[in-house]
């Protein structure tokens, strides 16, 4: 590694919460634990951390390859950044909102699956997830991907694709037991309407930093 900690820290950090938060990626390791049982559950785990993987590192070279041919990007990154997080806030305390309200729409189980089926249908969620994209879009406007040595590349997205697998392995154990259902709908609002917040305030500390760099 060639860089320091921080900016690690701070990407797995912002992955972290994106990942831990209702989606289409939690909903399907859910519905495959709940359906399939548990090792149905975890193999969709594994097929979240190998997507992240490969969005990290596909990702982190074409904005590598964008930043080294248009340096100026990256202050147009953290722009679109800034955007993408305020959507996301928004999304998000909106579904909290609805949450509290009792809004919440049924989760069907998915039954009658192994543990291939699972993992591929996991990798096919994670592929057409238009979360994914805006995810990493806003991840590496706070990573030095400029800089980054082939290491720091490696060490990012291995981080990334472990915090994925521990995050939705406990939603698969999780689920895989029948009071977790109606826990989750318990706490669901809550967790979306602090997502949301989180990503209001990281979107705050972007702006201000594009302004002062901008000054």
């Amino acid at each position: 590694m060639t860089l320091p900690i921080q900016p690690f820290l701070s990407v797995w950090t912002v992955l972290a919460v994106n990942v831990l938060s209702p989606g289409p990626n939690v909903l399907n390791t859910m519905m495959s634990a709940m359906g399939s049982g548990r090792a149905a559950g975890l193999a969709s785990a594994l097929g979240v951390a190998l997507g992240v993987g490969l969005w990290c590192l596909a990702m982190t070279l074409g904005m590598a390859a964008l930043f080294e041919a248009v340096p100026a990007a990256r202050q147009g990154l953290t722009g679109l950044a800034v955007a993408l997080l305020a959507w996301f806030a928004a999304r998000y305390l909106r579904a909290a909102w609805n949450g509290f309200r009792g809004g919440q729409g049924r989760i069907a189980a998915h039954a009658g699956l192994g543990p291939r089926a699972s993992f591929l249908r996991s990798l096919s969620v994670n592929a057409t997830n238009p979360k994914a994209l805006t995810t990493w879009v806003v991840i590496l406007s706070i990573f030095p991907v400029a800089h980054a040595a082939p290491a720091d590349i490696a060490v990012l997205c291995l981080g990334a694709s472990l915090i994925a697998f521990g995050i939705h392995a406990g939603y698969a154990l999780a689920f895989s037991t029948g009071p977790a259902l109606g826990l989750w709908r318990r706490i669901a609002p809550a967790i979306s309407a602090a997502v949301g917040l989180f990503f209001l305030g990281f979107a705050a500390r972007l702006a201000i930093g594009l302004l002062h760099s901008g000054g």
